[in-house]
């Protein structure tokens, strides 16, 4: 059973009922803090997914116990114990498959010039509850009373699915301003509707976002891309200008009219993209995926052309969004890796363009898949996603022949092991060939014999050793050598 709209005169002792059926485990935790003369609470987020009938294995609990206090109580009671997060006030432990995450009563809040937040202790729940960031999420239900405590609305404002803050949003957003991209991110996920006090706080404050770590925004934006539908958060982001200190090239798309007029503006194309990149998800949520599809035309701005006739261009827009993607993700600390991967699917995502009605010769279709490398079928969707023509009849031939791309990379993955493209000779074998020692000649030879490979499909053994033979008889080195001689 969930909240909705239909019910918002759901009681409180209800509310309590749900809560405790859904968190066996909170009831053997709450006694040992009670006989220890503490308060417990479940709180925050579990309270809120709990009455939305979606609470997980994690469950979040406050207290007024200090966290050294906090962990004498679980220790022995617990199956496994862990104080990453004391620094913060917060211990976490498990017990029996739930994760729980204890944390004292506390306020935090920055100063003009910190990037992190300073923590003090509080005294009582309903102290610790003000300080929350909105009222669905300042809900808790006392333990082991069962008293269900909602000093601000939460329960109401979870019925009619709207976000407000608990103290006013400037007060809110001031003591915290990545609160300001949850209220995007939980319009995301929850399919909330933000208050319209809350979106001006929002777009009043957007720059002191400029205060908050990068890892911090990185982390709320993964979780808002994430979501079932991350549109309404990021449509969020981009009206409230916070977009402008998170990803500024989602708002300049805005300015950028689609050479093919497909769209309204590259924005609005964008996020058709991303949404159709979404519904082709065959794994769960895939981050690369939908960040290559957020960023894939990002390089469209600078490369803007106004051609004869009215039409407009952006000629390689490709390679130029490709290294602004490298640029951006680095600087929300993204991995190595997540970095890469994205930018080279922006890199390729024009490149089945030039396949037109299936012209590619063989050779072009080994390097499509070679340059793809695993990155291949996420490329796939990412191409598929990007072809929003409204005509049906243009649409239907793009994605006939995509079909047909994929037929053939599939019947040369058969007859070639097209996934593991390498050279007919090993570097070991080109040595033995060419009398040579490990060296850049080495390097060059395997380099040719990849492109003879990709031009030609996998050759004979004794081929192979001619045509690097024929390779080698045109180097200046052996030319020289055999001068010598």
């Amino acid at each position: 059973m969930s909240t909705s709209p239909s019910d918002p005169d759901l009681s409180a002792r209800a509310a309590a009922e749900r809560l405790l059926n859904l968190a066996p485990a909170a009831d053997g935790l709450a006694r040992r803090f009670a006989a220890a003369g503490h308060e417990l609470a479940l709180v925050g987020g579990s309270v809120r997914d709990g009455l939305l009938g979606r609470l997980g294995e994690d469950l979040d609990f406050t207290t007024d116990a200090r966290p050294p206090q906090v962990l004498e109580l679980v220790k022995g009671w617990a199956e496994a114990v862990w104080d990453v997060g004391i620094a913060f006030g917060t211990i976490g432990c498990q017990k029996d498959g739930y994760k729980l995450e204890i944390t004292t009563y506390r306020s935090e809040a920055y100063d003009r010039t910190s990037r992190k937040p300073a923590v003090s202790y509080g005294e009582t729940l309903e102290g610790d509850l003000i300080r929350r960031d909105f009222t669905v999420n300042a809900m808790a239900l006392r333990l082991p009373r069962r008293e269900f405590v909602d000093p601000h609305g939460g329960l109401l404002d979870l019925a009619k699915r709207t976000l407000r803050t608990p103290a006013t949003p400037e007060e809110s957003f001031s003591d915290d301003p990545l609160r300001m991209l949850r209220a995007a991110r939980f319009a995301a996920q929850l399919d909330f509707t933000v208050a319209p006090e809350v979106v001006g706080a929002m777009r009043e404050m957007a720059d002191r976002l400029k205060i908050v770590s990068a890892e911090r925004i990185r982390d709320e934006l993964t979780k808002l891309l994430l979501a079932g539908d991350p549109r309404p958060g990021l449509g969020l982001l981009t009206d409230t200008a916070l977009a402008e200190h998170v990803l500024p090239e989602l708002p300049k798309l805005r300015l950028e009219i689609d050479e093919h007029h497909r769209h309204k503006d590259v924005y609005e194309h964008t996020l058709t993209v991303l949404d159709r990149a979404i519904a082709l998800e065959d794994d769960g949520p895939d981050l690369v995926l939908r960040l290559a599809a957020l960023m894939h035309d990002v390089g469209k701005p600078r490369t803007r052309r106004f051609e004869p006739g009215g039409g407009v261009s952006f000629h390689h827009h490709e390679l130029v969004g490709a290294k602004m993607t490298k640029k951006r993700l680095r600087e929300l600390k993204y991995s190595n890796e997540i970095v890469d991967d994205v930018a080279r699917l922006v890199e390729l995502h024009l490149r089945f363009h030039g396949y037109g009605d299936g012209e590619w010769t063989d050779s072009a279709v080994r390097r499509y898949v070679r340059d793809a490398g695993p990155l291949l079928p996420r490329l796939h969707k990412l191409t598929r996603s990007d072809c929003t023509t409204r005509n049906r009849r243009k649409a239907a031939a793009l994605a006939a022949t995509y079909d047909s791309l994929e037929a053939r990379i599939e019947r040369l993955r058969q007859q070639e092991e097209l996934d593991a493209i390498r050279p007919d000779l090993d570097g070991n074998q080109i040595m033995r060939v060419l009398g040579v020692s490990p060296g850049p000649v080495v390097g060059r030879a395997y380099k040719h014999l990849l492109e003879l490979r990709l031009d030609q499909g996998p050759l004979e053994h004794d081929a192979a050793v001619s045509a690097l033979r024929e390779w080698w008889a045109a180097q200046p080195e052996h030319q020289d050598a055999a001068a010598a001689l």
